[in-house]
């Protein structure tokens, strides 16, 4: 067995389109700007601070939403579009 046909074999890449490489730059893009939320606005994490804060106060912090939001996607909704458009592209 030559080593070079092994190991070009394994090199191969799969050529996404502009709307699959858009469709999975959602979630970190998402993600980035949650984070980027967080850091301009760090008063809205109360996390940091929960005195005298109730549960829900603690619990809806939309700059961690956003950050989940974007994970999700990237886990759950991204992989099945992006199957989806190279299934029509082909």
């Amino acid at each position: 067995m030559n080593t070079q046909i092994a190991t070009e074999a394994g090199r191969r890449r799969v050529r996404r389109s502009a709307r699959s490489l858009a469709v999975l730059a959602i979630g970190p893009v998402t993600v980035i700007a949650g984070l980027a939320w967080a850091f301009a606005q760090p008063y809205r994490l109360t996390l940091l601070h929960p005195l005298e804060q109730g549960f829900w106060w603690l619990f809806v912090e939309p700059p961690l939403w956003a950050i989940v939001a974007g994970l999700l996607f990237q886990a759950l909704v991204a992989p099945g579009v992006v199957t989806d458009l190279e299934e029509e592209e082909s």
